[in-house]
């Protein structure tokens, strides 16, 4: 019997176009039937409160909660693009480690880049049980089933 999956939306949330490309990958997760929509859950969305941004209160705070998250979610879903605007490819760090994390707790990476002209890291490749890359086939999330979780990957170069 399958079930509706648990997401960790991974990503950059540190300028306006990195939020906006947040948001279009949690609007096509929603639209997928294979996906809990109530539980696509985004960092950036649930900020710890209690304390001053950047304090070591909120540091420790907000990396438990996230780290259990990851654990309760089924699987993560990681927005490669970062600085992309700046003429950057390399993803965000953070977003690199929440995948290397999911990854060494067995649960499946499914990497999405808005864009495809980019190397992508041959350690996050080979973590990844699908890619998807481009604007176009970032649609296919939409009917990706991520009950099967069918391995999928893309011509592209590494570093």
């Amino acid at each position: 019997m399958s079930t509706n999956k648990k997401i960790y939306l991974a990503g950059p949330f540190f300028s306006p176009e990195q939020i906006e490309r947040l948001d279009k990958v949690a609007a096509i997760l929603a639209q997928n039937p294979t996906v809990e929509t109530e539980s696509i859950f985004r960092p950036n969305q649930h900020s710890y409160s209690e304390a001053e941004f950047g304090s070591f209160e909120w540091q420790t705070a907000t990396f438990g909660f996230d780290i259990r998250q990851i654990d309760q979610a089924d699987l993560v879903v990681a927005v490669l693009d970062y600085q992309t605007e700046s003429g950057q490819f390399e993803p965000d760090s953070g977003t690199m480690w929440e995948c290397g994390y999911a990854f060494a707790h067995n649960k499946p990476v499914v990497l999405a880049r808005y864009k495809d002209d980019l190397p992508i890291n041959l350690m996050l490749s080979g973590s990844a049980t699908a890619v998807f890359n481009g604007d176009a086939d970032l649609t296919n999330l939409a009917t990706y089933d991520f009950n099967a979780l069918q391995t999928k990957y893309v011509a592209t170069k590494i570093y």
